[in-house]
């Protein structure tokens, strides 16, 4: 008999955790300098909202920033401030302006590389665009998670499906909570 026959194929389930989960805080980054100048809505921050919502976080007020350097100051300040989620929208592709990952990284103490892989290669089913999406995923000063999707919303919808699988596993650990 071999090793696989000992070990039926069965779906993932997440341990559920044996002590109960401390209230968690979130903040949303929009990386779009049209968006911030008003020039257009945004259309994806609000997704990223409702989302964070259902799951129970508690919200920052949004922040809508122009590309670039104002991207990395809103994400010092939410690190700063012991956000336990910040999820940023925008600024991952390859334009001269998409400077998001380069803002995101020199914060990141950690990478969670796999997430990123995953998140390209369930977007690559939808679009082949999706394996251009730079963003990065990893943990800030040991607590705070910190994720890059793009600033589409079906890259947002995406990346959401994804992190409804693995979110709570990681602030857990994060956080100490036993599974």
């Amino acid at each position: 008999m071999t090793a696989a026959a000992n070990h039926p194929s069965t779906p993932f389930q997440p341990a559920v955790p044996t002590e109960p989960r401390p209230p968690r805080t979130a903040q949303v980054i929009v990386a779009s300098t049209r968006a911030a100048a008003g020039v257009y809505p945004d259309r994806t921050g609000p997704v990223i909202d409702a989302w964070l919502t259902e799951r129970g976080f508690t919200l920052g007020e949004r922040r809508v920033v122009p590309d670039g350097d104002p991207v990395g100051a809103a994400l010092i300040e939410a690190i700063d401030a012991g956000v336990d989620l910040v999820i940023t929208t925008g600024g991952t592709g390859v334009s001269p302006h998409d400077l998001t990952p380069e803002q995101t990284l020199p914060q990141l103490d950690r990478l969670l590389p796999g997430l990123m892989e995953e998140f390209r290669r369930r977007g690559a089913a939808s679009t082949p665009l999706a394996v251009i999406s730079r963003g990065h995923a990893g943990i800030a000063r040991g607590r705070t998670l910190v994720i890059n999707l793009p600033g589409s919303p079906n890259g947002v919808r995406d990346g959401l499906g994804l992190l409804t699988e693995v979110v709570d596993h990681i602030l857990d650990q994060l956080h100490g909570v036993d599974h």
